[in-house]
């Protein structure tokens, strides 16, 4: 009989610290403001000591990044954007685009998007944090799946980068920019957004093959 593998001892409940930490975080950063925020509070909320804190995260901005890369690959995963040789690009394509906008007309997500426009007023480094832990990763992997759906034949782009930027621009719409300066209200459901299957038609018409 084949003996299982061993476990490393404390594994999953390092793991679940780590995540009160990650969930503590956001909530204080959106109810505080990110400079009044300490990680003394932090660690308070999560139930943890600072070794603990600091042994996950080095500093508040490593927990800030941390904390909006976890949330943003929990709604949108890496295997989101995979190419999958089975499904039609453009079924692929929609089942992001819905991802997309389910993330970012999240009321914590308008919150976050708000508080980086405040703070950006007297520095921008938290709108860099943010940028590089989330838009930025999520376009980066957005340009991998149009590269790959090209080599496959699927798609005819001769800049995969510009047209990723295209295409989250467009899912976006102008909804995006009326919510967070409270022209409008956040859709009670997705099923508000009639834009998404023009937007991905358009895009589409430009690059299939």
């Amino acid at each position: 009989m084949t003996k299982k593998p061993r476990q490393k001892p404390g594994r999953p409940k390092d793991l679940e610290k780590k995540q009160a930490v990650l969930d503590a975080a956001k909530s204080l950063f959106l109810s505080q403001g990110y400079d009044a925020t300490s990680m003394d509070a932090i660690a308070q909320a999560a139930g943890v000591s600072k070794l603990t804190l600091y042994s996950h995260f080095s500093d508040k901005d490593n927990l800030f990044s941390q904390s909006v890369r976890s949330h943003c690959e929990a709604q949108m995963p890496s295997e989101l954007f995979r190419l999958k040789p089975d499904q039609d690009i453009a079924e692929q394509l929609g089942s992001i685009a819905k991802a997309l906008v389910a993330l970012i007309y999240d009321p914590e997500a308008v919150a976050l998007h708000r508080l980086i426009i405040a703070a950006s007023q007297k520095d921008n480094r938290l709108a860099h944090l943010f940028f590089d832990a989330g838009p930025k990763r999520m376009l980066g992997e957005l340009n991998s799946l149009l590269r790959a759906a090209c080599d496959a034949g699927y798609l005819v782009i001769p800049d995969t980068e510009q047209a990723a930027d295209e295409f989250f621009c467009l899912v976006k719409g102008l909804r995006h920019m009326r919510i967070l300066t409270g022209c409008s209200e956040v859709p009670a459901s997705l099923h508000e957004l009639t834009h998404l299957e023009s937007a991905l038609a358009l895009f589409l018409k430009a690059y299939r093959a």
